[in-house]
């Protein structure tokens, strides 16, 4: 009896089970909230969630919510309502969408600035719960890499293709987008003659933007022809007297590729330029004449060497500040250029000047002289801080006819380089490499760029530097590599060379500058 009646339960109780088993439904999938970037524009981009019911019953009201990066902000909006609180974004259907049937979904839209890779939603619920759904797509990976190619008023890009799903390429000229293409290529058209450009790219698609590509310089065509190495090496040769060996402007060693000879001086008459051979130094040198000067300036052009006359110096006072002082350097510069055999001019003018006049007569000179005439600067490094300074202005303004520019990277005390972050030392390679920098990276070409420094112990006040570290500047100006702490944002194969005030301090010091950098020259890209 008593198995009878144990039996008898355990029937009842396994009906039990299967009646409850039958009553309870299977697991049903929930809703979700799926996030796409329709459109990415780099200053602003297209955001659109679509609540999707996959239960078996209806949704009779949705609540999307999520964070965005600091500084990206949702200006426009559709079909829901916007909540805000920091940087938390919360989304209420409006009345019309708010039932969603099971099965079915809806949507609603927004607009976000800016854009970018960054620009993504985090952190989504719907109803208090995860969102799920993912993002529909990721963005697309880092292209390959660039080659840039410069033409006539152009620059023609390709690059490989980005890993994922790609919808496109945009083309960057720093933050600026300068082309949007399909495929894996583009030209940059409108561009000035003899200009430097540098860009990137990213790909794009319904996720997103992806990474930027590692940059890619180029110049457009039009550049005058050079009549001096690739990389060269300058140095300023005395016609005066002071404590550093005096020479002969034939003694010049083989080491200099340009003479700059210091300085034409000035008269009464505003912008006029003068030279003659300084009595002192005649004197020093056994009766040194203008006409055995004028003929070492021949020598010096036999062995493939370049003579120019340096205007200005520290204790010059030549002043070009109206037309007339402009038509009158030109006139009188380009006079000295036919008797002594220069082949160009200097700018060293460190009590001043004035960009739009002295432009005025470069020009001048320049449509006197033709298109071999050279035309170096020699600013301070104040001078080249900021483009708004008159040096950096003159020499921005006359870059389709412009030589050089060696700044003179002592006699400064600590100054800021291009990251604007730190003040750097003088006779450092960080010094030498954050300032160069600002002229790289605010609208010369690397060819225009070279860096000034003293021969040796002597030659200046302050930032004396050993020759070795002038090479190490160099090195990683035009490759990115050997730096100090401070590291470009990217290589300038094409950096010019070096200039060092002065060939007559080298020669006190034993040679050590030239005989140092130059070899160093041959080495760069």
């Amino acid at each position: 009896m008593k198995f009878r009646v144990i039996a008898r339960s355990l029937v009842a109780l396994a009906a039990l089970v299967m009646a409850m088993m039958v009553a309870v439904p299977a697991q049903a999938a929930s809703a979700s909230a799926t996030f796409v970037k329709v459109g990415d524009w780099g200053s602003g981009f297209e955001g659109k969630y679509t609540i999707k019911n996959d239960s078996t019953t209806a949704l009779t009201g949705w609540k999307v919510e999520f964070d965005l990066p600091a500084g990206i902000n949702v200006g426009s909006f559709w079909d829901a309502t916007l909540a805000r609180s920091g940087q938390h974004f919360t989304f209420t259907n409006v009345g019309w969408n708010g039932g969603v049937p099971a099965g079915g979904s809806v949507s609603f839209g927004f607009l976000g600035t800016p854009g970018g890779a960054a620009a993504v939603p985090a952190g989504c619920k719907l109803n208090g719960a995860d969102c799920g759904g993912g993002s529909g797509e990721t963005a697309p990976g880092r292209p390959g890499a660039v080659s840039a190619t410069g033409g006539a008023n152009s620059v023609a890009l390709s690059w490989g293709a980005s890993s994922g799903t790609v919808t496109g390429y945009r083309v960057y000229e720093g933050t600026v987008v300068k082309a949007t293409v399909t495929g894996t290529g583009a030209t940059v058209s409108g561009l000035g003659v003899c200009e430097a450009h540098t860009y990137t790219v990213a790909a794009y698609n319904s996720a997103g933007e992806g990474p930027k590509s590692d940059p890619a310089s180029a110049t457009t065509t039009g550049c005058p022809v050079s009549q001096l190495p690739k990389h060269f090496l300058t140095g300023y040769w005395h016609n005066f007297d002071n404590p550093a060996v005096e020479l002969k402007l034939s003694a010049v060693p083989n080491e200099y590729d340009l003479v700059a000879v210091a300085f034409g001086e000035s008269t009464a008459t505003p912008g006029e330029v003068v030279f003659s051979v300084d009595p002192g130094l005649s004197s020093s040198l056994g009766g040194y004449t203008d006409a055995q000067f004028k003929a070492d300036v021949q020598t010096l052009h036999s062995r493939g060497k370049k003579v120019i006359l340096s205007v200005g110096g520290e204790l010059g006072r030549v002043q070009v500040a109206s037309a007339a002082a402009a038509t009158k350097f030109a006139d009188t510069v380009y006079a000295l250029m036919q008797s002594y055999g220069f082949d160009g001019v200097d700018i060293d003018l460190e009590n001043g000047l004035n960009s739009t006049y002295m432009g005025q007569a470069l020009r001048a000179l320049r449509a006197k002289a033709g298109a071999g005439l050279i035309i170096t600067m020699a600013p301070q490094t104040i001078d080249m801080q900021s483009t708004g300074a008159e040096y950096f202005k003159l020499a921005l303004n006359i870059k389709d006819i412009l030589t050089v520019v060696h700044t003179q990277f002592y006699n400064s005390g600590s100054m800021l380089g291009c990251d604007q972050m730190a003040a750097y030392s003088q006779g450092t390679v960080n010094f030498m490499t954050a300032l160069a920098c600002i002229q790289l990276e605010n609208g010369l070409r690397p060819d225009q760029v070279a860096l000034g420094l003293p021969a040796g112990p002597g030659a200046a006040g302050g930032g004396v530097v050993a020759p070795s570290l002038v090479n190490q500047a160099l090195t990683c100006l035009a490759t990115r590599t050997g730096c100090g702490s401070f590291v470009p944002p990217r290589a300038y194969p094409e950096i010019r060379g070096a200039m060092t005030w002065s060939i007559n301090w080298d020669a006190s010091n034993n040679w050590n500058f030239s005989r140092t950098v130059k070899p160093h020259l041959a080495t760069l890209p």
